[in-house]
């Protein structure tokens, strides 16, 4: 464990690292500060006050929405307006009603004190079955109807079965909006109409980046770009960072994987690059086991083979063999990646059992809890291991749009990276110095967020 008087890396920039923020320009050495931890039951408590008003505390504002030709009905729910602005996605499924877009909405601020910009939490849902041919007329419909949100104080982007570069971006230039965050520009950083102008154009173009160097991609004549790797970059980072603040390294941890779409895909292929041994990857069709660890090269190579968001391997076990084997396979390192409320308490019971240390969340809110966020599952997990909670571990695509807006910035793909990588660090050395210990972590993580919110 790293005591008090030894070295880490923070910022010696202009950003207040204390909330998470973490100057581009790079690093300097500084002491450690001795680290405060009070776990009573009294500090229970009050993260739980913290986190019960802030659940209950009703949103600023709420946009309903009849598309007058289709049965498809949608909701804007933002919580705050804090900063002046709020963002969030755009999702669409049939089913979803406004409770669903509420809780996201409440998680995107949460998540936002990490990646920054600090501004509100939104979210847009919009209840409509996104196989459905008229799909298309009801998003022109939904985004015509929001833009006056969208032009002033709302940022949206691509969320679940609705596709950022082509239908978010594309229908509401359509509607008038010049970005889909161009709410957040002018709610929140409010720069000059020619500085918008530059800024807008740098967040299109370093979002859509095609990745240059090996470094950071499996394949680079593939040209996966930032999006498509930076937030399982952010995974498997703050597994990395967790280790080495508490004076360990990565290398030869032996890490489960579950889901292998882009962040999943993305968080395996970073970790073995490390050093990692992952030893088990779990997907809906089936999955994949070596107990000693694939190699690099057979990670790469099963990343490159997967056909969208699926794995595809010659060896492929299946599905009902994975769920009984892999639970008990033994390795210290959990990337839940797959959808979100999935992972049981017994799922975590018996990878506990089985070594576990360090779970990093890839999805949001990867426990079957009902609660928004600090459910029973999730709280008898952060009481036995150390678990990153998904605001931290995976921020990495909110951070790419916060570095992209704040002015103007390197496009190289080390300087965007090492941006992501350095805001998960601080947000982890943040929560250790509250708490050194490997208990409790996400629960400090929320106490550290909430005081910011409540």
């Amino acid at each position: 464990m790293r005591k008090a008087g030894q070295y880490f890396y923070i910022c010696p920039g202009r950003h207040h690292c204390g909330n998470g923020w973490l100057h581009r320009r790079g690093f300097r050495k500084s002491r450690v500060p001795a680290p405060i931890a009070d776990h009573s039951k009294s500090r229970i408590m009050l993260m739980k006050e913290l986190l019960e008003r802030y659940e209950n505390k009703p949103p600023e504002i709420v946009f309903q929405w009849k598309d007058p030709e289709t049965e498809a009905e949608g909701w804007a729910v933002i919580n705050s307006l804090r900063g002046g602005a709020a963002g969030g996605g755009t999702r669409m499924r049939e089913g979803l009603d406004q409770n669903e877009v509420l809780s996201l909405a409440k998680t995107m601020e949460v998540k936002f004190t990490v990646s920054g910009p600090p501004i509100g939490g939104a979210k847009s849902g919009i209840n409509f079955n996104p196989d459905d041919p008229r799909k298309k007329g009801v998003l022109e419909r939904w985004y015509r109807a929001v833009s006056p949100l969208l032009k002033n104080y709302y940022g949206t982007g691509g969320d679940l079965n609705v596709d950022e570069i082509h239908e978010v971006i594309p229908i509401t230039e359509d509607a008038g909006v010049w970005h889909p965050q161009e709410g957040v520009f002018n709610g929140h950083f409010r720069p000059t109409e020619a500085d918008k102008i530059n800024r807008i154009g740098q967040l299109r173009m370093g979002v859509i980046k095609v990745l240059e160097t090996d470094t950071y991609s499996p394949d680079t004549s593939r040209k996966y770009t930032v999006a498509d790797m930076i937030t399982g970059f952010g995974v498997a980072e703050a597994v990395r960072h967790f280790y080495d603040i508490h004076g360990e390294s990565v290398v030869g941890k032996r890490a489960v994987v579950q889901g292998f779409g882009n962040v999943g895909g993305a968080a395996a292929f970073y970790l073995s690059k490390m050093g990692a041994r992952v030893v088990g990857i779990i997907d809906r069709a089936g999955g994949v086991i070596k107990e000693e660890g694939f190699s690099f090269e057979e990670i790469r190579a099963l990343f490159g083979k997967k056909k969208g968001n699926a794995l595809v391997a010659e060896d492929l076990i299946p599905s009902a063999e994975m769920d009984r084997r892999i639970w008990s396979l033994p390795c210290e390192i959990f990337a839940p990646c797959a959808a979100s409320r999935l992972v049981t308490r017994e799922q975590i019971s018996t990878l506990i059992d089985s070594g576990l240390e360090v779970i990093s969340c890839g999805a949001n809110v990867p426990f079957a809890d009902r609660e928004i966020f600090f459910g029973p599952i999730m709280e008898f997990t952060d009481q036995r291991v150390s678990l990153i909670p998904d605001f931290v571990s995976n921020c990495g695509m909110a951070r790419v749009f916060a570095y992209f807006m704040e002015g103007r910035v390197s496009m190289e793909d080390a300087d965007i990276f090492n941006d992501t990588s350095g805001t998960i660090r601080n947000a982890i050395l943040n929560i250790f110095n509250q708490n050194p210990t490997r208990r409790n972590f996400s629960r400090t993580a929320f106490e550290i967020a909430l005081k910011q919110l409540v």
